[in-house]
């Protein structure tokens, strides 16, 4: 990526950045508008359906040639996002990986404050598996706020006794409601998305009253990690939340889990959804591919 093609991409998105402080249903309405525009994603047919008893979308490559299944959870700060404001991106891994996805629609804050959107992931997951997926060939994925609900899903699946899928990837996963990681400092002037403040406003709508000192929140600083299955993080260096994806893999390692961490330079928040732009999306993605296929039982 040039310098100039940085620049544009800055420019863009601080010009496209969302007010939390606005009503989440006028958050949700400009969030769809900004990334469901232009045509529908190529190489992949999407079809409605529902997981868990949540509507659900799934995406699957015009050419597969892996045996997974891919359980994605879409980012927007627990509070907007759908599985088609994340198709692209979805579609562009399972075009990579080439299997299908499962995208479910979980419940959104302030509407459904935490624990729902777990509750609706593990039910989703749960539905997967009663369904009959093996579990070594189930891949389970997500951005931003959907890399934290992966994360939660997997620990409430490990400690209700479900078997675990063959790897988990995580996007600029949000990993920290505590908001301690010092990059939420040193980060904030070069970061085109988020700050302190407007992450502050979507903690509260999804908490509620709830701690956000508590594993199924905060796993990059505090809770038990031990048992999760391989874990690959991608995270840009200009995020104020790359100090979540660092302290989770730092952790996760610790607790013996295996676990890879990508730090990509000058890149931002969710880059790999900006892979018709960036090589470096694109080049995420393909290694996101080879992370899984490493991963997946030979036949």
């Amino acid at each position: 990526m040039t310098q100039q093609q940085r620049a544009e991409i800055d420019r863009l998105m601080r010009a496209a950045r969302l007010d939390t402080s606005l009503p989440p249903e006028e958050l949700r309405e400009i969030f769809e508008i900004y990334t469901t525009v232009g045509p529908p994603p190529a190489g992949v047919t999407l079809k409605d359906s529902t997981l868990g008893g949540r509507p659900a979308l799934e995406i699957a490559p015009d050419e597969a040639g892996v045996d997974a299944t891919i359980l994605y959870f879409h980012g927007g700060g627990w509070v907007y996002g759908t599985p088609r404001t994340a198709a692209t991106l979805t579609a562009a891994l399972v075009r990579h990986v080439g299997a299908p996805a499962v995208a479910p629609a979980y419940r959104l804050a302030p509407e459904h404050p935490f624990p729902a959107a777990i509750e609706d992931g593990l039910a989703a997951y749960r539905a997967l598996l009663e369904d009959g997926a093996a579990p070594e060939r189930i891949v389970v994925a997500g951005d931003s706020s959907g890399g934290g609900l992966t994360v939660a899903v997997l620990l409430r699946a490990r400690d209700e006794g479900l078997p675990l899928p063959a790897c988990a990837l995580l996007f600029s996963a949000g990993l920290d409601a505590t908001r301690s990681g010092a990059s939420m400092d040193e980060k904030e002037s070069v970061d085109p998305l988020f700050d302190r403040e407007n992450l502050a406003r979507l903690s509260a709508h999804y908490l509620a009253d709830a701690d956000p000192r508590q594993p199924l929140v905060s796993p990059a600083v505090v809770g038990d990690l031990a048992g999760l299955p391989p874990t690959l993080l991608q995270v840009g260096s200009n995020e104020v939340l790359l100090d979540d994806s660092t302290r989770f893999a730092t952790r996760a390692a610790a607790a013996g889990v295996e676990v890879v961490l990508e730090v990509t330079p000058d890149v931002p928040h969710v880059f790999q959804s900006l892979h018709a732009y960036l090589d470096e999306a694109v080049d995420a993605l393909d290694r996101a591919a080879d992370f899984v296929r490493r991963h997946l039982p030979e036949k």
